[in-house]
């Protein structure tokens, strides 16, 4: 007997690249706009780590300066307005101040066409954002909205394959990335993350250069949109701004099976794998 046909799950998905200016966090929102605008039939659209202010800061205090609120700064209000508007849900990040509990977080916040707003806090710091941002331990959460399940991570996030292991556990149909990356092998790296996991990924970069705290970082951009096989769909340049799109089917990332006697998630051994959390 033929196994029925799925109807298809399209979705159009897509990155944003391009150049934060450092602390000019209203023109960096005005540029985010004017690209975001520039795609006004994607269902999801992913902007890079730290797109509101640049990445480079002095000190805490330099980032405090900067921190808002998750879901109720200026960055959450202007970005739900435009997902409301063109009916897109965004990704997007920025410093985040927790007030209550005096901390300040590498944060990306993903807000719906409805305007919720679901934030996912860095857990693997990189270099001097160790001196910066709070380390993060809740685990990356997976977010159903109307262009499907997303789970998050932020950048070095990358280097460790139990996050994207976790999402794919937790049903993500497609992992959003965003980045400041300055390793130039991270993104294929990202081809293991979606072929070992059977999910959609979004690598968002940014692109350029910041020179300050007596050191030069290059941002190496490449921004892409990667699938469950491993076939690149859209990737950016190096050096400008960018806006990558693909339309999807998310069934490939539901069909988790690789041959008929294989399945990328059940065929795990996690009888042998418990020297991972031991050590």
């Amino acid at each position: 007997m033929n196994k029925p046909v799925k109807e298809r799950r399209e979705k159009t998905v897509g990155y944003v690249q391009f150049k934060p200016e450092f602390g000019d966090v209203n023109k960096n929102l005005d540029t985010a706009e004017e690209l975001i605008r520039s795609a006004p039939d994607a269902d999801l659209l992913v902007l890079p780590e730290l797109a509101t202010t640049g990445y480079e800061f002095m000190d805490r205090d330099e980032v405090e300066k900067y921190a808002e609120p998750f879901n109720s700064g200026p960055t959450a209000k202007r970005i739900a307005k435009l997902a409301r508007e063109l009916k897109t849900t965004i990704i997007i990040g920025f410093p985040e101040k927790d007030a209550r509990h005096n901390r300040i977080f590498n944060t990306a916040v993903l807000i719906t066409p409805d305007g919720m707003a679901h934030a996912y806090r860095k857990i693997h710091l990189f270099d001097r954002e160790k001196e910066l941002f709070d380390k993060a331990h809740n685990q990356p959460p997976v977010i159903v909205t109307p262009a499907g399940r997303i789970g998050l991570m932020i950048c070095f996030d990358w280097l460790f394959p139990e996050t994207a292991r976790l999402l794919a556990l937790s049903g993500a149909e497609i992992i959003a990335h965003p980045s400041n990356l300055i390793l130039r092998y991270c993104q294929k790296a990202m081809f293991s993350r979606s072929v070992e996991n059977g999910v959609f990924s979004i690598t968002a970069n940014r692109i350029g250069r910041e020179d300050r705290v007596g050191r030069s970082l290059t941002f190496t951009g490449l921004s892409q949109i990667m699938s469950p096989r491993g076939d690149i769909l859209v990737a950016a340049p190096e050096d400008q701004d960018h806006v990558g799109l693909a339309t999807i089917d998310l069934n490939l990332a539901d069909e988790k099976m690789i041959t008929p006697h294989n399945h990328r998630l059940n065929d795990r051994r996690v009888d042998l794998y418990r020297p991972l959390i031991s050590t």
